[in-house]
């Protein structure tokens, strides 16, 4: 186990800083805009029949900072934990984190574009691929950080001992 991350590792590392940073301003700005049409009472967004669009406008801003936040956090904890396995799971982790950022905002934010009788438009059928995908990747990463800990001095202590 090598105290600093791989080469490859590190990739992944700066990727998923600079994704996390860069969603995170996109989201911050997309909120500032969703205040100021609150502000300035715009009724394409206020208006009782927009609600839908409120919403799903609302839910693809909150959806995009957290994951931004996300991002952040898994880069750091792949520079932390430089023994996380690498062996086929990281790129799948990444992937997957990845397209979750994108994709659930992405379908909130369709969704509130166009919708129908207060039912939100078709991009809501990316958010469930997107939670698919945030799931995946919160799984296998989850698992490789346990997988860690059991190999540590204290958890083959615990296992022997249980």
């Amino acid at each position: 186990m090598s105290a600093t991350p791989s080469s490859r590792q590190s990739d992944y590392v700066g990727r998923h800083l600079r994704f996390g940073w860069w969603s995170l301003f996109v989201f911050l700005l997309l909120g500032a805009t969703l205040e100021t049409l609150h502000g300035f009472k715009v009724g394409f967004y206020l208006d009782a029949s927009n609600e839908t669009r409120r919403l799903m406008w609302t839910l693809a801003h909150a959806h995009g900072a957290l994951l931004g936040l996300v991002n952040i956090a898994a880069g750091l904890s792949m520079r932390a934990l430089p023994e996380l396995p690498g062996d086929g799971r990281l790129p799948l982790i990444s992937t997957a984190l990845l397209a979750a950022t994108v994709l659930l905002p992405a379908g909130f934010f369709a969704s509130g574009v166009v919708f129908y009788s207060g039912d939100p438009g078709v991009g809501i059928a990316l958010v469930p691929v997107g939670a698919a995908c945030l799931a995946i990747a919160v799984f296998l990463l989850a698992r490789a950080v346990t997988a860690l800990s059991g190999t540590s001095e204290g958890g083959t202590e615990r296992r022997r001992r249980g």
